[in-house]
């Protein structure tokens, strides 16, 4: 009874947080949750990506995920207007949970999404025992790009986001943010982001990105390994409320069965349809 009455507790709380949250449906790009075993978006803007290698689709941390090999797994996805071939980009959020099996790789990056390329672009990516964020936009109003990052742990899951937030096309003062497990990590200087065609993918560099030490050109490079689960696109800035929700799934499976947290995922995501 107790445990009940628990999670009914928690999502009393979240579906009241969600009414001042920042997230907007209507600006959802993207959204992967792999549950099918596949890689279709269910935002309804038909980015479905196609597989690369063999990913193997397992229990996630909500509902089923995919495990890269770190070798040659990954998810290519095509062009959107929405997702990277519009823009100007004045506001994003890109969010995923993930669980690494080794965060101390040095000889590659392991990335978690990458959109862009070496002008204009975002990246998640995991290296030497730490998570990074990161976006720039070389030209334009030559924004070089910001890096913040985390440390982390293997074999144990996080939920990460980068937001950029009421953006122009100049650079100010916090307008980019790191998200870890619904907090604030860091807020840096950025601005908005112009259209970049270059390919995105998932658990891997499809082509070309920039990361922290300005690495990155190539294709087909820098995969993952571990599992990857609900990555998200939004051209909306989620909030500290809209991080709640992840925040509550992190907790709860590092305290409880992964039961608790399929079942209150499961009823965050029923009420927004």
């Amino acid at each position: 009874m107790i445990k009940i009455f628990t999670v009914f507790s928690i999502l009393l709380m979240l579906l009241s947080l969600s009414v001042y949250a920042q997230r907007d449906e209507e600006t959802a790009q993207g959204i992967w949750t792999f549950d099918e075993g596949d890689a279709a978006d269910t935002s309804g803007k038909d980015v479905n990506g196609t597989f690369v290698g063999d990913p193997e689709v397992v229990d996630g941390i909500v509902g089923k995920a995919l495990k890269f090999d770190g070798v040659d797994d990954g998810v290519k996805l095509p062009d959107s207007n929405g997702l990277n071939t519009g823009g100007p980009f004045t506001n994003r959020t890109i969010a995923a949970f993930f669980n690494c099996s080794d965060v101390s790789i040095t000889d590659h990056k392991q990335t978690i999404f990458e959109e862009g390329g070496r002008t204009r672009g975002l990246v998640l990516n995991v290296i030497g025992g730490k998570i990074y964020v990161g976006a720039w936009n070389r030209a334009e109003y030559q924004w070089q790009g910001a890096w913040p990052s985390a440390d982390v742990e293997s074999n144990r899951w996080y939920h990460v986001a980068l937001v950029i937030r009421n953006a122009t096309n100049e650079v100010q003062d916090d307008k980019f943010e790191m998200w870890l497990n619904g907090e604030k990590i860091a807020s840096e200087p950025g601005g908005q982001i112009f259209a970049h065609g270059d390919d995105c993918g998932i658990a891997h560099t499809n082509a070309n990105a920039v990361f922290h030490d300005d690495d990155g050109a190539g294709t087909n490079i820098h995969y993952f390994g571990g599992m990857i689960d609900e990555v998200v696109v939004y051209n909306s800035p989620f909030d500290s409320n809209d991080f709640a929700e992840y925040a509550s799934i992190i907790q709860s499976t590092n305290v409880e069965a992964q039961g608790k947290s399929t079942t209150t995922w499961g009823a965050l995501k029923s009420q927004r349809m």
